[in-house]
């Protein structure tokens, strides 16, 4: 009697197992990830010097075609403008403004208006214009 124990070979290598285990990990790294994201809850104290980090207020000036004047949609007069003006340079010296002319408005009151921004040391100043439609020539 002849007996034969021929073991065959694994023509093929069985990845399941390991696969599963990369997906577990994967999970695991996600949870841990999203866990540490959150952080820690901190109760800050409250400082009476405490600088904003936020962004400056933009003051917009406009000047109507009557030569009349406008802080932030407020009608102002030139002494009034002057004094809104130093208050919000003096709170920040980095206080952009933008001033907005009507295209008929006098040169006048346009340099007026520039007089006081030199005169109460607005450091960025931006004159508001429109586009000119495409294919004008003026």
């Amino acid at each position: 009697m002849k007996v034969s124990s021929k073991r065959k070979a694994y023509d093929e290598i069985n990845i399941t197992p390991m696969l599963d285990l990369a997906y577990v990990l994967l999970i695991i790294f996600i949870i841990m990830t999203t866990a540490s994201v959150q952080g820690v809850r901190v109760d800050l104290p409250s400082a009476s010097a405490a600088q904003s980090i936020g962004q400056p207020k933009t003051r917009v000036i406009a000047v109507q075609s009557d030569g009349s004047l406008t802080l932030d949609t407020t009608p102002v007069s030139l002494a009034q403008l002057q004094n809104e003006l130093q208050a919000a340079v003096a709170a920040d010296p980095k206080t952009p403004v933008i001033l907005r002319g009507d295209r008929v408005v006098q040169y006048d009151r346009v340099m007026q208006v520039l007089d006081i921004c030199s005169k109460v040391g607005v450091g960025s100043l931006g004159m508001a214009a429109t586009r000119a439609p495409a294919g004008s020539g003026s």
